[in-house]
Order: C-alpha cells, then structure tokens, then sequence
C-alpha cells in the first residue's frame, strides 16, 4: 500500500534541522549521526525534504496506527542521498 495523499506531504526545516540532522536532540537515536554520513546538512536542508518527500511518494506503507495527532503511517523504503547512496529507511508520517 502507497501513502495517502502522498503528493501532499510536508517536511518542515525545523523536523530536519532540529531533529533528523541534530547530533544534540535527546530523542536522535543517532538518527543524525546516519543522515549526516549520507552528506545530508542543515545548510542544505531542502535536498533532504525532497528525498523524504520522494520515499512517501515511492515507498511502501509498512504499518498504520492511531494516534493523539491522526493516523500514523510507518513507510519503509529507499532515499537518494548526497553522497550517491540509497539506503533503505522507516519514516513515519502523520495525516490529520
């Protein structure tokens, strides 16, 4: 299963620079430390949005579940990163 109105996702600048790219964030689980090896930066934080932007568009709906905020949808699948690498990642997008 795709993601629902993929073509409408939002990835803001302060999700990437203040979370996906910061080493320091106490929830980051080297989640920066990973995107940082792929070349990803805060300078150029666009390039990233639009590759995550991308996997919800491309990738495969892995599971769904209800939250406080809407439904959460766990999509698994491939980013191009600056450093020329697609690895296989787990996002998680939230519709309202």
């Amino acid at each position: 299963m795709k993601l629902p109105n993929a073509h409408l996702a939002i990835v803001e600048q302060e999700k990437i620079t203040g979370y996906l790219l910061n080493t320091a964030h106490p929830d980051n689980g080297g989640k920066a430390s990973f995107f940082r090896m792929l070349g990803f930066r805060e300078g150029d934080w666009q390039t990233f949005a639009t590759a995550l932007r991308a996997l919800a568009n491309a990738g495969q709906v892995a599971k769904q579940l209800e939250s406080a905020h809407g439904k959460k949808y766990v999509v698994d699948g491939r980013i191009e990163t600056p450093s020329g690498k697609s690895p296989m990642v787990r996002s998680v997008w939230i519709v309202d």
